[in-house]
């Protein structure tokens, strides 16, 4: 018997009022149990923000459905996502493009992300181990630009990494501090033009603080020399 979950799901986010029809598909068919850890299965189609590791979360579907719809993304367009948390928004939006191009600081949640991309078969997405805010500069220009994490404002090297005409969506707004969790931000979502960006305000949203650079990995027991001379 197949799980009623994801159908039930489409249904609620139906009436919060997404209406994207391929957005709607791939929400039901990305498999959100697989992306949330052990402790929180029961919840994983559940319209909520869950922990995941790194002191980081996995967004409420509702959200990630708002921005895949925000970004009114093409067949043939290349996205790139900044801060790839669990994999889950870049497992959704593997279907409604040609290919996703993601960045995460945290190596450990990286490499979970890519074995859940091998095992769903999302070969059209491509990983990598990063600074986000630095952006992807090789594999630029891109069609669209999404930031998973919020900052008080878009870099200006990620903006210059985006095609004209691009459309960019990030929460912005202060990381101010409630628990693991920043709050008082404003999904905002902006256009390049030969004139610049033109912003629209979309909705508030409660997302972890982008962080800059990349976390230390711990050393390894191994490492070095304790041999005496």
């Amino acid at each position: 018997m197949s799980d009623p979950r994801p159908i039930a799901l489409v249904m609620a986010l139906r009436k919060l009022g997404i209406s994207d029809l391929r957005v709607l598909c791939a929400i039901e068919r990305t498999p959100r149990e697989l992306f949330v850890d052990a402790p929180f299965a029961h919840a994983a189609y559940e319209n909520t923000a869950l922990p995941i590791a790194c002191g980081q979360t996995i967004s409420q579907p509702y959200v990630v459905a708002y921005v895949a719809e925000a970004l009114e993304i093409g067949p043939k367009m290349r996205v790139l996502e900044v801060g790839t948390g669990s994999g889950y928004q870049a497992a959704v939006l593997s279907p409604l493009c040609r290919k996703v191009y993601t960045i995460e600081r945290h190596a450990p949640l990286r490499n979970q992300a890519e074995a859940r991309f091998k095992a769903l078969k999302l070969e059209n997405i491509v990983t990598k181990h990063g600074d986000g805010l630095e952006g992807w500069s090789e594999q630029a220009p891109f069609d669209r630009i999404l930031l998973s994490a919020s900052v008080p404002d878009v870099p200006p090297i990620l903006t210059e990494q985006l095609k004209p005409g691009g459309i960019l969506v990030a929460p912005l707004g202060p990381a101010t501090l409630a628990g693991p969790e920043s709050i008082s931000q404003l999904l905002t979502k902006m256009i390049r033009s030969d004139t610049g960006l033109r912003r629209e305000a979309l909705i508030p949203v409660v997302f972890v603080p982008m962080v800059s650079g990349v976390p230390r990995e711990p050393r390894k027991p191994h490492e070095g020399s304790d041999r005496k001379a």
